[in-house]
């Protein structure tokens, strides 16, 4: 390593070096507990912490990158980047290297390395420092300027050398001075020492029995010596330790026996390890989950806690490795030639494979990815042809739009209307092309829902569920829960991808019909859109669950197998039915939003193919583009024998299951 070596004068007992105070196992918490950088690591929750931190920090490829005009690239001709994404050292894997630093840094506050340079500048090997044998040295030039160099000592080897700057890379978390980090273990003394003191509590619980202490009393007279020592070595022997628990003892010459310990429940020895489990993760910024406490995650979840790990508890360190290297590792020249070295953080942040590939399929509709991009981020080789980007076919690259007199021309709406029969079928053809992808995005939800209330009934309706007092209003009670929250939010992460992009070609292509050459943003417009429809979707799903329970019940069925007959009809045919329906009404309604956008202020219905008398009645009508073509209340004609009372405003087509209307600018 480099090192230089020298004749070592141990510190006396008077003013002992921290490593001799160490030896005698750091000093004692008010738990009784002695605890320090090592001991600390005996307590499970404190080094589940350290460990999953420091893995993933270490397990985050490290690459080194040039910057370009536009973007970066891997700068892999570069000697450090094989040493910070595969070999520090002769030794130790990357990952090993920086999970060893990343643990000292959590546990002593920080991480140091001897950098080992060949001489000409550049960075051969790197080795890891103990935490407990390195301190800062600061050192005074003349002019008013402060170095900072390092002093490393290492008693039992005889090593006792002073390091430069550039010899020293160093991992520091938060500190009073900006230079050493605060030692976790030392803040959290307190917290750790009473999670090993109910350890051991627990652990000599079990060893002595089912009672921690005791006593045997004689009411009259007193045993002699001897007897009270045979009494003592029997008493132990029966019922000492875990084996020798439960045992019945045989109390003679009027002994009878006292508890004096306190009873585990007392003294909330359980609620006291599980606060020590979450004080913990406080300690080091963990969401519980993390560290085995999975008391308050869920399904709903576990994905924005994740999330939220990355930023809160691994961020910072990344930026300080990311910064530390460049500043250390990299010369004032490489620093200014853009070479920097960065983490790949995709694989932490990445959600489940359903709404990765939702974003992955927008993305390449859109053009920003192309086949290989996402083959790339899967893992997965590339594929021939597939750098290709695609657009959709309504689009064309800037630039390419005729010009006059250096202005881009503009069609009018009287020549833009001529077009309108064409735009209309293409808006026609949109619809058609994404209802697979609406039957796919609610084929999933079904079956979600399915799993889901068939697992409550059978929990809630079955015979163990009727002998455990569950009934059916538990049962719809868990049924609201589960609509509310699991079912929504995995409708919305199936339903929004597809149809952002679904009205965003719609809006595209209704505003050229009109003219508008800009841009329409509707994405605001379709996550009210999605969501006010998944919430009128789950309110209708339990109020159709709540008749299909109270029928079955009624009529004396078998309730559980009424529900689960329910939700395999909704697998079977929910999908197409909400396919046809949504592609119809979101091709009338991004229409009427992109219309609006582009400044147009009337529409007319249009009644297409057979419709009902009420349809027919609508048609030509012209309203304005904020006005119902039928309000709240109305009653209309949906037959020769029927009628309908409108629940709220129709803006738009389609007015009942098979409606084939349409809207068009007036």
């Amino acid at each position: 390593m480099g090192l230089i070596r020298s004749a070592w004068t141990p510190s006396s007992l008077a003013t002992p070096e921290r490593w001799l105070v160490d030896g005698f196992g750091g000093p004692e918490t008010a738990a009784g507990v002695r605890v320090d950088e090592d001991t600390a690591n005996y307590y499970s929750p404190f080094f589940a912490g350290v460990n999953v931190i420091a893995n993933d920090v270490a397990s985050l490829p490290l690459p080194l990158y040039r910057r370009m005009n536009r973007g970066k690239e891997r700068a892999d001709d570069h000697p450090l980047y094989e040493i910070l994404h595969d070999q520090p050292n002769p030794l130790m894997s990357s990952l090993t290297f920086r999970r060893t630093l990343q643990g000292h840094a959590l546990t002593w506050g920080n991480g140091y390395a001897h950098v080992v340079n060949n001489g000409a500048g550049q960075v051969v090997e790197l080795w890891p420092l103990h935490p407990g044998r390195i301190w800062p040295e600061k050192i005074a030039r003349g002019n008013g300027t402060i170095d900072l160099w390092w002093r490393y000592s290492d008693p039992e080897n005889g090593i006792q050398t002073r390091l430069a700057p550039d010899e020293v890379l160093h991992i520091a978390g938060l500190g009073a001075d900006g230079i050493q980090g605060y030692s976790i273990v030392e803040l959290a003394r307190n917290a750790i020492g009473l999670g090993l003191a109910t350890e051991t509590y627990g652990a000599k619980f079990f060893g002595n029995g089912s009672r921690p202490g005791g006593v045997l009393r004689k009411k009259e007279g007193k045993l002699s010596d001897e007897a009270r020592k045979r009494l003592k070595v029997d008493w132990e022997n029966l019922h000492q330790g875990l084996d020798a628990a439960q045992r019945v003892a045989i109390l003679e010459e009027g002994l009878e026996w006292q508890s004096i310990g306190i009873p585990n429940n007392d003294a909330q020895f359980l609620e006291t390890r599980k606060m020590q489990v979450t004080e913990l993760a406080r300690w080091l910024r963990l969401p519980p989950h993390k560290i085995g406490d999975l008391e308050r995650a869920t399904f709903s979840n576990i994905e924005s806690q994740q999330i939220d790990y990355v930023t809160s508890a691994l961020m910072a360190w990344l930026v300080t490795w990311e910064q530390s290297v460049k500043r250390t590792l990299l010369t004032p020249t490489e620093r200014r030639s853009g070479l920097f070295a960065e983490h790949i953080v995709d694989s932490l942040l990445r959600g489940d494979t359903q709404a990765r590939f939702a974003a992955y399929a927008t993305a390449r509709q859109w053009g920003w990815m192309s086949a290989n991009d996402v083959r790339e981020r899967e893992n997965m080789n590339a594929v021939p042809d597939g750098d290709i980007y695609l657009t959709p076919l309504n689009m064309v690259p800037a630039g390419e739009a005729t010009a006059t007199s250096g202005q881009q021309s503009k069609p009018t709406l009287a020549a833009a209307r001529l077009v309108a029969g064409r735009s209309h079928a293409a808006r026609e053809r949109i619809a058609e092309a994404f209802k697979p992808k609406i039957v796919d995005a609610d084929a999933r939800t079904a079956r979600l829902e399915k799993a889901e209330v068939s697992s409550l009934a059978r929990r809630h309706l079955g015979e163990r569920g009727r002998a455990a007092g569950r009934s059916i209003a538990s049962f719809m009670t868990a049924v609201r829960e589960l609509y509310e929250g699991l079912v929504t939010d995995r409708a919305t992460k199936a339903w929004l991808p597809v149809f952002t992009v679904f009205a965003a070609e719609v809006a595209a292509d209704a505003a050229a019909d009109v003219g508008h050459d800009e841009e329409i943003d509707l994405d605001r417009w379709v996550d009210a859109y999605v969501s006010s429809h998944i919430a009128y979707r789950a309110a209708a799903a339990v109020g159709e669950l709540n008749g299909v329970v109270s029928r079955a019940d009624r009529d004396g069925e078998d309730v559980a197998a009424a529900v689960l007959a329910r939700m395999t009809h909704w697998v079977d045919t929910r999908p197409g039915r909400t396919a046809k329906w949504e592609s119809h009404q979101m091709l009338n309604a991004a229409s009427r939003e992109a219309w609006k956008a582009a400044g147009i202020r009337r529409m007319t219905w249009n009644a297409v193919g057979d419709n009902c008398p009420a349809c027919v009645g609508l048609d030509g009508r012209i309203v304005g583009i904020d006005e119902p073509f039928a309000g709240t209340g109305d009653e209309i004609t949906m037959g020769e024998d029927a009628t309908t009372r409108l629940e709220h405003d129709m803006l738009h087509p389609p007015l009942h299951p098979g409606c084939d209307c349409t809207v068009e600018p007036a």
